[in-house]
């Protein structure tokens, strides 16, 4: 396969369309054979990352999973896992498998595939709307009280910097498990909350993606006019990798560019233009000075000049998303994370997310466990 961002020239942006939508829309490639879907546009690569945005991967998988569903039916889990690292300058083919299709739920699992190997596959599973009776068991946790609501205007200076679809602003107020600010005191890592409101950028649109078509043989679904819940459910898929198993690293003080060095090593690999290096310098240096903020507000542990630990590797392995209420919220109004890792260990750390709607629905749990190795000191052999 040739070395290209997409295996199709990618269409015009549409103007009624927000940025995540044209980002995460789908080819379908019929010729090639039934539910095999290609992405329209570069994906993103994260600064210091080793492959694409994992948000992509499990975005795309799920729109490319929700065009295979009757309309009626809507994502209510995904189990994923990063297989490798995916290029950004090289198409991806998500092959979507109908494992079932039954009268209350659907399964789905899809495979990114990039020169034929899985670099990302996951289970989902679809529920019938309605289907779960009159009586119901109901209880949901409450969103935290005393968090104030960005204002509607764009503020992210990280959005404009890297051009990312969607934008966040992260919480100063960070709290713990019991309740209570982090300063007076050192705060265990297990007992830290990170907190950030997030939003897609601009407007997501009323009309579906092109690549939901009419019904046909194959059974690709219709939809009624105005029905483009499915971007907005995608779009939270796609968001809910942001700063994920970042947080391991950030409860336990380990700043990745708050040293200068690892900025200039950062940029000693990059391969963009004099203008490009400029606008990535100040992604980092904002990730850095948050990253400071946040070492000063849990109880001012070593700092980035004097703590010799440093992250030698950091990936995700799994990603597990449970959509709670996926018609009660849209994604391109705030909604509040908060993320805790209640264990890391053996190389390895896990978080946990739970996501609001501004107006303090719980809409969706998220989980996440990663590889988290620290640079390990050499040792002169003997």
């Amino acid at each position: 396969m040739s070395t290209h961002a997409t295996l199709i020239k990618p269409p015009k942006s549409l103007p009624h369309h927000s940025p995540i939508e044209n980002v995460l829309q789908l080819l379908p490639l019929e010729d090639i054979g039934p539910d095999i879907f290609t992405n329209a546009r570069p994906l993103w690569h994260p600064p210091g990352a080793r492959g694409i945005f994992g948000g992509a991967a499990i975005a795309q998988c799920l729109s490319a999973a929700q065009a295979t569903i009757p309309s009626d039916f809507t994502v209510h889990s995904m189990h994923c896992y990063f297989v490798l690292a995916g290029n950004s300058e090289i198409p991806i083919l998500y092959h979507v498998e109908r494992v079932r299709d039954g009268k209350s739920f659907i399964t789905r699992t899809v495979q990114a595939r990039q020169r034929g190997k899985c670099i990302f596959t996951t289970t989902i599973s679809f529920m019938k709307e309605n289907s779960g009776g009159k009586e119901k068991v109901e209880h949901a946790v409450p969103m935290p009280t005393g968090v104030k609501v960005p204002p509607t205007s764009k503020i992210s200076v990280s959005a404009d910097d890297d051009d990312r679809p969607f934008e966040s602003v992260r919480c100063k107020d960070i709290t713990t498990a019991q309740g209570g600010g982090g300063g007076g005191g050192r705060v265990p890592p297990s007992a830290r909350k990170l907190r950030q409101w997030i939003r897609a950028v601009g407007r997501i649109s009323d009309c579906p993606p092109n690549v939901r078509e009419e019904e046909t043989t194959t059974g690709r679904r219709a939809h009624e006019p105005g029905d483009n819940h499915q971007a907005h459910l995608s779009a939270l898929a796609y968001m809910t990798d942001s700063y994920f198993i970042g947080t391991v690293a950030r409860v336990h003080n380990l700043m990745r560019f708050a040293n200068r060095r690892n900025i200039e090593k950062t940029l000693q690999t990059f391969k963009g233009s004099d203008a490009e290096r400029a606008q990535m310098k100040k992604y980092l240096e904002e990730i850095a000075k948050e990253e400071q903020e946040e070492n000063d507000a849990f109880g001012g542990s070593p700092t980035a000049a004097t703590d010799s630990r440093r992250i030698g590797m950091m990936v995700s392995l799994d990603h597990a998303i449970y959509f709670h209420n996926p018609r009660a919220f849209r994604a391109d109004e705030w909604m509040l994370t908060e993320m805790e890792s209640p264990w890391a260990g053996e190389g390895r750390g896990v978080v946990l997310q739970r996501i609001w709607s501004k107006d303090g629905t719980l809409i969706a749990t998220c989980t996440q466990e990663g590889v988290v190795r620290l640079q390990q000191e050499k040792t002169s052999k003997l």
